[in-house]
């Protein structure tokens, strides 16, 4: 059964592709490891877990590659509040932030790159580009200027994006002019924050040039799937998509993927707004099902709201969903609900989740198993249906990440 997916840059809902002999590519954008993972991380994550437990559970193999953005302005700074360098508070977070992915019960990727192994790669990036004629500088930076292109060739810069841009230098606001779609190639900058020889003398290259650089060499171009949050259409993949478009006259990726955002009344979570709710602090309130079943258990292109008493009732849901299920399964009299039942929420839940991963009726199917379960005056399983009913449900288990043992 093909995956389908919405792609973000031409919006319409295509299969992903799957090239003869060789794993679907997965990049996906990860952290910047400056600080603790938080929740709207988790949401993003989670969905793309989710693209690759089914394609999995499909028999379709992946290879799956996340960067880790360990030098970056964020970091520099907050390693100079706490006196330490970026190095250090770079590995020191990252393993914090994959500690809570593995919490989550996030499948680790296959591949994990670091940006600081790839500066040599980046560099080469960089000058390829400044031979294209569209490199400039300014101040202590080059930026380059994207060229106009047809329309659908590249994400619009203009003024619909501004609610999920992310203003950096080299992106001024409001969004909308001639200068939008610059972006930062290199930047001096002396030891001891980040810094290598390249092409204009010792600095750091743009961030943009990362995942283009990794993926190039990693997965090769185009990506199968590439995405991450929301907020990272504008400028980042905007900007590799640049990149790629000038370097290899073909798109970044084949598909784009975007899962909308989790807000604290009404604003998106950021560390500056002081509205961050940790991920592991939610683990350690709810554990890893129940954290699942609030944060996808809406549509990915609708925008979750968090509030503390939505995160429990989803809590005390599923709670209730897994204890029914669970006494379904241990050996009794036997009752009316047999494996059938199972077998049919399993291919409901395979078929939706193929529907670009249409969670919200996902778990639906399992609102119902269990309201069906709790008609039943016996509450178990009949008598040899057993392995098959664990089967079934052990398959919807595969493809969502959630446990019923």
């Amino acid at each position: 059964m093909d995956l389908l997916l919405r792609d973000t840059l031409s919006g319409h809902v295509r299969p992903v592709s799957r090239r003869p002999g060789r794993p679907v590519g997965l990049y996906v954008c990860g952290p910047t490891v400056y600080d603790g993972a938080h929740v709207g991380h988790a949401r993003t994550y989670l969905f793309f877990d989710l693209v690759r437990r089914h394609l999995e559970a499909e028999g379709i193999r992946t290879f799956h590659v996340m960067n880790v953005t360990n030098f970056e302005d964020k970091i520099d700074a907050r390693a100079a509040q706490l006196g330490v360098s970026w190095r250090s508070l770079a590995l020191r977070e990252e393993a914090s932030f994959l500690r809570d992915l593995r919490s989550l019960r996030i499948l680790p990727p296959h591949r994990r790159p670091r940006a600081s192994a790839f500066v040599p790669q980046m560099t080469e990036v960089a000058r390829r580009l400044a031979k294209t004629g569209r490199v400039h500088r300014q101040g202590d930076t080059w930026l380059y200027t994207p060229p106009e292109r047809a329309p659908g060739a590249n994400f619009p810069t203009g003024r619909e994006l501004a609610a999920h841009a992310v203003e950096e230098p080299g992106h001024p606001f409001p969004v909308g002019d001639n200068s939008a779609g610059e972006f930062l190639v290199w930047k001096l900058q002396d030891l001891p924050r980040p810094s290598w020889q390249g092409p204009w003398g010792r600095g750091t290259p743009g961030w943009h040039l990362e995942c283009y650089a990794m993926a190039h060499e990693l997965i090769g171009l185009p990506v199968d799937v590439h995405g991450g949050g929301l907020d990272l259409i504008f400028p980042h993949h905007y900007s590799e998509n640049e990149v790629a478009l000038a370097l290899d006259r073909r798109p970044f990726a084949r598909l784009f993927v975007h899962p909308s955002l989790v807000l604290w009344a009404g604003s998106k979570m950021s560390k500056s707004r002081g509205n961050l709710v940790p991920l592991r602090s939610a683990l350690r309130d709810v554990g890893p099902d129940a954290l699942r079943w609030y944060l996808i258990g809406r549509p990915k292109t609708e925008r979750l709201n968090w509030t503390p008493l939505g995160l429990h009732r989803a809590a005390t849901e599923w709670r209730r969903i897994r204890r029914t299920v669970r006494a379904w399964l241990r050996p009794g009299s036997g009752g009316h609900v047999g494996a059938l039942r199972a077998e049919e929420v399993a291919a409901a839940v395979r078929r939706d989740m193929a529907a670009d991963l249409a969670t919200d009726r996902v778990f639906d199917h399992l609102r119902a198993l269990a309201a069906s379960l709790d008609a039943d005056p016996s509450g178990h399983v009949p008598r040899g249906d057993g392995r098959a009913a664990r089967a079934a449900l052990a398959d919807v288990e595969r493809r969502t990440g959630l446990r019923f043992d």
